[in-house]
């Protein structure tokens, strides 16, 4: 088969967005049943019902093909948390919709959570970060941040370092939703109720 011209996303055919949007939606499927080691360039186009040249024309490697499902997760996750942030009243608020957004798109999408995991975290038990900082991945955490920050110089927050407390609150979150996805049977309404609580004992003014 004749590799495809090169050319950006915009000047995809029809046609080529659709196989691409399914190649993905295959890949998706298999590291979230089967793992990442597990799931080859064979078992992607056998899953999508196309030949292993037909991916290969799409994407030049498995390395290519998953990180684009793997980008395609952080942007839908980016967006499912940036909407429910944006409708929020205040700093205080927005906040709190950030913990809850964290939680609810994983509670809901829990393919794409084992996607993440198996892509970022090391083969071997699941708990080394392959890349140092690649938790970090969509700048999420820097997101918090920024909304600590604007808290923080409103005076709606008490004074703390926005960057440690981000990454305090933001490793909370992935304690639960890692234990979550080990025990399905935990309640994840309540870890989220929780985990805003904990999330306002740790920003708001005392008295």
């Amino acid at each position: 088969m004749t590799p495809r011209r090169g050319a950006g996303p915009d000047a995809l055919t029809f046609t080529e967005q659709a196989r691409r949007r399914q190649l993905i939606d295959a890949t998706i499927d298999l590291i979230s049943t089967r793992g990442y080691p597990a799931t080859s360039l064979s078992a992607i186009a056998e899953r999508a019902g196309l030949s292993k040249a037909a991916v290969l024309y799409h994407f030049s490697s498995k390395d290519n093909l998953t990180r684009a499902a793997l980008e395609q997760v952080m942007e839908q996750f980016g967006a499912y948390v940036t909407e429910r942030v944006a409708r929020a009243a205040g700093p205080r608020d927005a906040i709190v919709a950030y913990v809850r957004a964290m939680i609810g798109y994983q509670q809901a999408h829990r393919r794409q959570v084992r996607v993440i995991t198996e892509m970022l975290l090391d083969d071997e038990g699941g708990t080394r970060l392959k890349t140092p900082g690649s938790h970090d991945t969509g700048g999420r955490w820097q997101a918090l941040a920024d909304l600590l920050e604007e808290g923080r110089q409103e005076g709606a927050l008490r004074e703390f370092d926005t960057r440690t407390v981000a990454l305090a609150i933001g490793g909370a979150i992935d304690g639960v939703i890692a234990h979550w996805l080990v025990h399905p049977e935990l309640d994840l309404d309540a870890a989220a109720a929780e985990l805003e609580e904990f999330t306002l004992n740790a920003i708001e003014r005392r008295a």
